[in-house]
């Protein structure tokens, strides 16, 4: 009895091994195929991403070509024309006046030029506020200008914060100076 179980035992040993291996196989292979597809799924995913990546950097290029050589000139809005208090970016009523002048000579010109109205601080105040009251400065001459009739779609707005300075910022007339607006007239 013992050799029959022993033989038993033997026989089925390898069969029930092969069975194991067999599920062992099946379940391993489910496992890669899904895993596969997956990586396949973030590889097109990676591809789509490039390939916005590619586009968008094709749009910057062209639109870089497009600005080179396109100045037209710039006008520099500071405290000798329009009066910035420190911490403001209300127009004084001389600078309401010289924009007005500036929208006729635009709209007389009659030219598609595009504005890039640029907002500068003094060093006054954290970076953080020097941005906010730079994008202020500038946003407050972009509406005026399109109260003149220039076309929102032809503005933008930036603001530089205290990066860039004309003056020294140790001096309250270097400040005067460093808060400003610039117009760059592009075609």
């Amino acid at each position: 009895m013992t050799d029959f179980k022993s033989r038993a035992l033997f026989v089925a040993l390898p069969v029930m091994l092969a069975l194991s291996g067999c599920a062992s196989h099946r379940y391993v292979d489910d496992k890669v195929a899904t895993v596969s597809s997956r990586v396949d799924q973030h590889d097109a995913h990676l591809s789509q991403l490039d390939k916005t990546t590619q586009d968008a950097l094709d749009r910057a290029t062209a639109a870089g070509k497009l600005a080179e050589g396109k100045f037209v000139y710039s006008v520099v809005l500071s405290d000798d024309s329009i009066k910035f208090d420190t911490g403001k970016a209300v127009l004084s009523d001389d600078a309401k006046g010289r924009l007005a002048q500036l929208a006729d000579k635009l709209k007389a010109d009659n030219k598609n030029v595009y504005l890039e109205i640029q907002g500068y601080t003094d060093s006054t105040g954290t970076d953080a506020v020097n941005y906010r009251l730079g994008e202020e400065r500038a946003d407050s001459v972009r509406r005026f200008l399109n109260s003149q009739g220039i076309a929102l779609n032809r503005m933008a707005s930036i603001s530089y914060g205290s990066e860039q300075p004309v003056a020294p910022n140790t001096t309250a007339t270097g400040r005067s100076a460093n808060r400003r607006v610039v117009i760059v007239v592009l075609s």
